[in-house]
Parts: structure tokens; sequence; C-alpha cells
């Protein structure tokens, strides 16, 4: 579980339906960059303070809250305090909640709901014993309701990606490992490279080479729970090499690949 740099990871995939990843860390220093996740983020905040931008506002958790991020909106994170924080972090499903809370996750993505916090911390404890899947996938189940029941009341309908920009995006995620030239992607969609950066940046908040690289992080997480080498890895994620994924994937996460999945 050890990292370097003051930094402790931990993550694996549980057999849990809806649940993507389970991910504990503590971090120092690290800050993270603007990316995006195709997974809602559940994040709980064991010590310390975390600063955010989520859709290009700022916001905090830390102590009882719970902090909830939604799916392909970009958000970054860093420490709020000088010894750093101490985080669990639970990557749902897309389905688990559907896409029409995310509107409403984005204007109010912390919840001070001490039953939710205590659910919350009940699942990680369930999903760190053997033999308690019946367990994770009742709480699971739960939380989610919770959840869905406090953001529908003031729940706006689902951000839709605007045309040209939603395209791009679309073309990126089918072709994560293999990428796309900016100039093949305009030749595609019929539009200026220049006017289809703006766009996507204007719609996401990020351009599309760092949403790109964001979404290959996201792949080379799975690839390495699921058993492989980083330097398998590398490749089918679309990193030039090893090297390439190890530096990306420390900007993104703040350890190595290697300490990633020894974690």
């Amino acid at each position: 579980m050890f990292a370097p740099a003051g930094a402790t990871v931990r993550a694996w995939r549980p057999d849990v339906p809806g649940l993507a990843e389970v991910f504990h860390a503590r971090f120092t220093h690290h800050a993270y960059p603007a990316h995006t996740h195709t997974a809602w983020t559940l994040l709980i905040v064991d010590d310390g303070a975390i600063r955010f931008d989520l859709d290009r506002h700022h916001h905090g958790a830390a102590g009882s809250a719970v902090t909830l991020l939604p799916p392909h909106v970009p958000h970054d994170g860093r420490a709020a305090t000088p010894a750093g924080f101490g985080k669990r972090v639970l990557y749902l499903d897309p389905g688990l909640l559907g896409d029409d809370l995310i509107g409403a996750a984005v204007d109010h993505p912390t919840f001070t709901d001490r039953q939710l916090r205590l659910r919350v911390h009940q699942l990680h404890r369930a999903l760190e014993r053997p033999g308690d899947v019946l367990e994770a996938e009742s709480r699971l189940t739960l939380i989610g309701a919770r959840i869905a029941a406090q953001l529908s009341p003031g729940a706006t309908p689902g951000r839709q990606a605007p045309g040209l920009a939603g395209r791009l995006r679309e073309l990126l995620d089918a072709n994560v490992a293999d990428g796309v030239t900016l100039r093949a992607a305009a030749a595609q969609l019929h539009a200026h490279p220049t006017h289809l950066v703006r766009s996507f940046t204007a719609a996401f908040g990020l351009p599309p080479h760092r949403y790109l690289t964001g979404r290959r992080v996201e792949l080379a997480r799975r690839l390495l729970l699921a058993g492989q080498r980083p330097a398998a890895v590398a490749t089918a994620a679309g990193f030039y090499d090893q090297a390439h994924l190890t530096r990306q994937f420390r900007r993104y996460l703040g350890v190595s690949p290697g300490a990633y999945a020894r974690g």
C-alpha cells in the first residue's frame, strides 16, 4: 500500500454490481489536473480537506460531508490543508444513478448528511471484508436510493453536449486506445480544426487532448486492476510506451502504475 512521494494508495475492483472501482488514498502534495470520468465519483474525506473545481465552480470536501462528482464533467482536486488529506472513493457505474441527475449533481455536489456518510463508511468496511458481497450490494442500493432522493427534487435535465463538441467526444470515446488526429476528426466532422478545439473546450472545460489523456488513464486503471503488467497496459491504453504511461499516471494519480497495481 506504500507509494512514493508521501502518498499511499490502495485500489481494487470489487465483485459488486454497480461498483467499478474502490480507491483509498492519502496525499500530501499531489494535485489532480482537470479531468473527467465515465463513472460517478462518490468520496468521503477521513482527514484533512480537499479543494476542487467542478464545472469551473469552487467547492470543498471535508469532515462529515459526502461528495458526488458526476460523469463527464471536468473537475480537479488539491489539498486544502498543509498536512494533505486522506480519502476513500467509490466509482459507481453510470447507470446506478442515471444521466438525468447529472445537472443536479453539478449544482450540488456536497451532501451534509450524516446518515449518508455513515452508510458510505459502512459500505467501505464491507468491501474490505471477504465474503460480504451481499451486504455490500445491499448498502450500495440504499446509498443510491438516498442520493437519488436528495437530488431528484431539484434535479435539472442531464446536460446534453452541444452538437459539434458532443460528436467529437463520441469520436474520442470510440478511439481511446487508437486515438484520432485533429485533422482526421475535423475531416470526419466537417469542421475547421480550430473551431473544433474551441467548441470542445467551451463545452467540456478542457481541450480534446487532455480529455483523451484522462480517458486513457482511466482505461489503464481498469487494466492494471485486472492484473495486466504496466508495459502491456501502456500499449493497450494508447500510450507511446511505459515511460509515457508512468509520466501521465503520476500526474493524474500521484503514484506510478506499479505502485497503484500493488496497492
